[in-house]
């Protein structure tokens, strides 16, 4: 890992499950969900605050509107968020023949469409319903980076993602499947990623506490926050619109 790497904590206010962040280049602002607490958060670099609009289930993704505010995936439907008035529309459900099923992480394509995958609750501790997708293998991970999560495109074309309870993010080439570079983190649940800032050179890095017991909380009090990387040496490119 370069020597010029900085990694920071911006966002002190603690996530239960931070993911999906995006960063906003109109409002200047980082959004991004706390799926566990069902919100969605926005967080302003130049004044500190967190400010937060609450729904009515888990909400695995966010993503910009062209015309404003943002489409979301929570539960098993789409819906828009007017984020001056707090009105979540729904646009869609799905699956409701799956009823452990919910939305989990979402991008927008090029073309402004909306893609969003779902996953399987757990019925019980560590139980969930399997054969709910259909994988394809990128790249296979060592057992230190324990578990792929949320992930982000760099300029290159390179393959950023968030290893959860590995506590960093890993960048891949996806052409040739090698890992090229690790940048380790300052607590394990790492979740996902996104570059920002006004020139999208800024890695903003998303993290959770759930899921840890209170002997690992007490030795982890960055477990939540959301952090910044500098000085990765490549930049990302702005966030697709959605087009609706």
């Amino acid at each position: 890992m370069s020597s010029s790497i900085k990694i920071e904590s911006v966002v002190k206010e603690k996530n239960r499950m931070g993911e999906c962040p995006v960063w906003e280049e109109r409002e200047n602002a980082l959004i991004y969900v706390d799926i566990n607490s069902q919100k969605v958060c926005r967080w302003s670099p130049l004044t500190n605050e967190v400010q937060s609009v609450s729904v009515d289930a888990r909400v695995g993704s966010v993503a910009l509107r062209q015309c404003g505010g943002y489409v979301i995936a929570l539960g098993t439907r789409f819906a828009f968020l007017d984020w001056d008035t707090q009105i979540v529309t729904t646009i869609l459900e799905l699956e409701q023949d799956k009823p452990n099923n919910r939305f989990n992480d979402g991008k927008v394509d090029p073309k402004g469409r909306f893609f969003a995958g779902t996953m399987a609750e757990e019925t019980a501790p560590g139980v969930r319903a399997r054969r709910q997708a259909c994988p394809k293998l990128l790249y296979h991970l060592e057992k230190e980076e324990q578990m792929p999560d949320g992930m982000c495109i760099d300029a290159e074309g390179k393959l950023w993602v968030a290893c959860i309870d590995g506590g960093r993010v890993i960048r891949i080439d996806p052409e040739t499947g090698k890992r090229i570079q690790t940048v380790r983190l300052p607590t394990p649940r790492i979740t996902s990623c996104c570059f920002g800032g006004k020139d999208y050179s800024e890695m903003y890095v998303t993290s959770a506490y759930d899921g840890l017991d209170e002997a690992t909380l007490a030795k982890e009090p960055h477990a939540g926050e959301i952090f910044k990387i500098t000085g990765l040496g490549v930049k990302g490119i702005p966030q697709n619109f959605y087009a609706a």
